[in-house]
């Protein structure tokens, strides 16, 4: 049966380019001729009934915007059977049936759970994914919405620490965001030049990380060049408190090198926090969210559901759990079951992608000191 109403729903983190996702399922649908419905606050607004229909008009201004127009809260009882009844009903009662939702692993979970056939008894509910996320962490993509606006925010960040490193011959550790994926961390330690990249995927203890931290500072400020700055790039999924990570780095440099001066060896900490997730999205986050709402919503229209529209997957897919877009050449529908599995894998650091990572850039932390 042909989807009459959609309903448009943003949930977890917010990630810069959701908005140009909403805009784009919007006015694809109301093309076609198909209602769309903006569900305020995520699963919390689902269950509470709180949306609007949504116009070319509440669409128009908001390509350019981070965050997001539709809002996002925590739904936590959405675990439990009879809270998604309610919003099952809260469905039917407004006609819609067909949902997307933008959004990282739980919200796509919870899209999933919603659209049980087993629960939903015969209701008519068709439904999508498009990942949103800047930790990266969803199996199966290439690239979530929100990267990488994500990564050109730290990269600017830490080009201006790099500046005060520099000018004193400073020891930076700063903190991004990634939950528990290093991908963030990873990639723009590259971006930036840094010196080091402390990722969970390299599974390395406490210990270890301090020695490594302390060996890095020790091998380039025993180097003749113009500046001895160091910078180092932690991800928040390294489950040491940054600050005991400095306070054991000092101690340790203070052991090794006892008779450099204390002001020049001392290491300065920063976290980047939530600023990683704001800011207006870069042209290419503009770009990611429009074309993957794009083939997500056609995907409804056409009664395909429980898919998510993926960009460029790191692997070749099976054909029974993914297809190649038949609207934009570069992304793929793909299981949603799959792709949640693959997730799990991946965050716990047992997918071939998770472990091609971390071995990827082993291979390369000598080449950064150079």
């Amino acid at each position: 049966m042909a989807v009459q109403r959609i309903g448009i729903l943003t949930s977890g983190g917010d990630a810069p380019g959701m908005n140009a996702a909403i805009r784009a399922a919007t006015l694809v649908a109301l093309a076609q001729g198909v209602e769309v419905v903006g569900i305020e606050r995520g699963y919390r607004g689902l269950v509470d009934d709180v949306m609007a229909p949504l116009s070319p008009s509440d669409v128009a201004g908001i390509l350019r915007e981070g965050g997001t127009i539709l809002g996002s809260a925590r739904c936590k009882e959405f675990h439990h059977r009879e809270v998604r009844d309610r919003a099952r009903a809260v469905l039917a009662g407004r006609g819609i049936d067909g949902l997307l939702v933008i959004g990282g692993n739980g919200s796509l979970t919870g899209a999933l759970k919603l659209a049980d056939r087993d629960e939903l008894g015969g209701q008519p509910l068709a439904i999508a994914g498009v990942p949103a996320s800047i930790d990266n962490d969803l199996a199966l993509t290439g690239l979530a919405i929100g990267v990488d606006t994500a990564m050109n925010t730290i990269v600017e960040a830490c080009d201006k620490i790099a500046d005060t490193a520099t000018a004193h011959d400073r020891t930076f550790i700063v903190e991004v965001m990634g939950r528990d994926c290093g991908y963030l961390a990873m990639t723009s330690a590259i971006a930036v030049g840094a010196d080091l990249a402390l990722f969970p995927e390299a599974g390395k203890p406490e210990a270890a990380i301090v020695e490594q931290i302390v060996d890095t500072v020790l091998t380039v400020r025993s180097r003749a060049r113009r500046t001895r700055r160091v910078i180092v790039i932690k991800a928040e999924g390294v489950a040491i408190a940054i600050e005991r990570l400095k306070a054991a780095v000092d101690a340790r440099l203070r052991e090794r090198a006892p008779g450099a001066d204390p002001a020049g060896i001392e290491t300065r900490v920063t976290v980047l926090g939530h600023v990683v997730r704001g800011g207006r999205p870069s042209a290419f986050d503009r770009l990611l969210g429009s074309r993957l709402a794009n083939v997500a919503v056609r995907a409804l229209l056409a009664g395909s559901s429980h898919r998510m529209a993926a960009w460029m997957p790191p692997a070749e897919l099976p054909a029974d759990i993914a297809t190649r877009s038949p609207v934009d050449p570069y992304c793929w529908l793909v299981d949603l079951a799959a792709v949640l599995a693959e997730t799990d894998n991946l965050i716990a650091g047992k997918s071939p992608l998770a472990r091609w990572r971390a071995g990827a850039f082993a291979e390369i932390e000598d080449a950064l000191l150079l």
